[in-house]
């Protein structure tokens, strides 16, 4: 299985072959900080079954070790990588493949920094579209 995928203005394209080690939304701060949402999900695979098609991604390492790829044209965050805590994985923001909804994660992570607000989403009002239009 190939899956593909890229940044928002289209100037990172990659592939993906193979299935995921893990499929996970991420709850921890770090996560929030880089994403500016309150959660990430993450599809984890190793190093070779990742190949960028076109662009090169920035590379930022907030925490020592952890290394956050990004388009430099419009922001979008692709990749993770931690040598130390996850040895020759991967982590692709599973928000940016062609087909997000393809594969869903299969588990939740850092729950200990959940913001309390995101255990209660699903009893909050919900809209279709923006309310009003």
């Amino acid at each position: 299985m190939t899956r593909t995928g890229g940044c928002r203005c289209g100037a990172i394209r990659y592939a993906v072959e193979g299935d995921a080690a893990h499929h996970a939304v991420c709850h921890c701060s770090d996560c929030r900080a880089s994403s500016g949402a309150p959660m990430v999900a993450w599809y984890a695979v190793q190093e070779d079954q990742l190949r960028l098609l076109s662009g090169e991604p920035a590379l930022y390492e907030g925490t020592p070790g952890a290394q956050r790829q990004f388009c430099p044209r419009c922001g979008t965050g692709l990749f993770y990588r931690n040598a130390a805590m996850l040895p020759g994985i991967v982590d692709i923001q599973s928000a940016t493949f062609d087909d997000p909804a393809a594969s869903p994660p299969d588990a939740q992570i850092q729950c200990a920094e959940r913001l309390p607000w995101v255990t209660d989403m699903a009893e909050m009002p919900q809209f279709a579209r923006y309310p009003g239009m």
